[in-house]
């Protein structure tokens, strides 16, 4: 016995170590984990939920404050990913889902090329600019792990999940700096396509005898 199961909370966001994560917590189910987490300071597990189910890679997350409470229970909260982990399998006997886990960390731990390093950081200076987020961590450069915060503010879920997945900090910055530049376009596209929208179909409404 002894096997401690991890809480799991599966939403349409894929969670990176070390980035931030805002949750408004409602649901009686979450709101019950969450009285269950936040006194002991324990770990949750973030899946990504699809249709056909949740994705068996995800992230512990522990609260790093809570912003506000509602006299009915619900919180808002401000959560930080920690540590990666797989789905070995699923336990339905609380309210909410809970699972027994294996972590894993990278397989190794290899010199980054400066050059590599250089262009990922390149693309998240320009990628940050155009998506201006609320809530960041501001990435320690040096970090072993620059590839996760680096890939905080891609909004593609599998590709988020990819990074998350991949078990070497070179192949992941090589991710990275292969689809940031089409995905850049596009995002900026998006931005540009949100900015024009309201100046368009404002014609002036002209009544006549």
């Amino acid at each position: 016995m002894g096997t401690q199961l991890l809480p799991l909370f599966p939403l349409s966001v894929v969670l990176l170590p070390a980035t931030p994560l805002p949750l408004h917590i409602f649901e009686d189910r979450y709101k019950e984990m969450m009285g269950d987490i936040i006194p002991a300071r324990s770990e949750f597990g973030v899946v990504l939920a699809k249709d056909d189910g949740i994705v068996n890679v995800g992230c512990t997350a522990t609260v790093d404050r809570v912003v506000q409470r509602y006299p009915d229970g619900q919180l808002d909260l401000v959560a930080i990913g920690q540590r990666r982990f797989q789905v070995l399998s699923l336990d339905e006997e609380k309210s909410y889902l809970r699972a027994s886990v294996e972590y894993f960390n990278d397989e190794e731990a290899g010199e980054v090329p400066v050059d590599l390093r250089k262009k990922a950081i390149a693309g998240y200076q320009r990628l940050r600019d155009i998506e201006k987020p609320s809530v960041i961590i501001e990435p320690r450069l040096e970090g072993p792990q620059l590839s996760f915060q680096l890939a905080q503010f891609i909004a593609d879920l599998d590709k988020r999940q990819t990074v998350l997945s991949l078990r070497s900090e070179v192949e992941r910055l090589e991710f990275l700096v292969n689809i940031l530049p089409d995905y850049i376009v596009q995002r900026e596209r998006i931005t540009l396509a949100k900015r024009v929208a309201p100046l368009n179909g404002h014609a002036k409404h002209i009544t006549g005898q």
